[in-house]
């Protein structure tokens, strides 16, 4: 493993070529993902009050799934203006990837404060009168 991992920091002149179709896919699957999370997070903490403190743990996942999202559009733009600035100096963009994933984390964590919030399979319905109405035997 070692040795493999020499020999790959050997090559300097590696290159690889970009497909046509990936920024059109990258684009589209990093929107159609935000507007997702976005409509996952309004949904959970629409429904928060129905089912408990649970759903309102899964929708902070949502958002920051969103936020995540967001974050990689952000880098990607931050890498385009830095190519188009004919600028190799990356360290905005490596600023902002230094915290890549810091929002996948706190979307586990609140995923996991969600799990365990979880008491039963159905949703605790309430109602404004607990007793059944009694019927006269007319």
């Amino acid at each position: 493993m070692i040795a493999t991992s020499l020999w790959l920091l050997a090559q300097t002149q590696t290159q690889a070529t970009k497909p046509g179709y990936f920024a059109p896919v990258a684009l589209t699957l990093l929107i159609t993902g935000g507007l997702a999370w976005l409509i996952a997070a309004v949904f959970g903490f629409g429904r928060a009050r129905t089912f408990g403190s649970a759903a309102r743990w899964f929708a902070l996942t949502a958002v920051c799934l969103l936020i995540y999202h967001l974050q990689f559009l952000l880098l990607g733009i931050i890498a385009v203006m830095e190519f188009r600035r004919n600028n190799r100096d990356y360290g905005t963009m490596l600023n902002v990837g230094a915290f890549f994933n810091l929002f996948i984390v706190l979307g586990a964590i609140c995923a996991i404060i969600g799990f365990t919030k979880m008491k039963t399979a159905t949703p605790e319905i309430k109602t404004a009168s607990a007793e059944p109405e009694a019927t006269s035997p007319d």
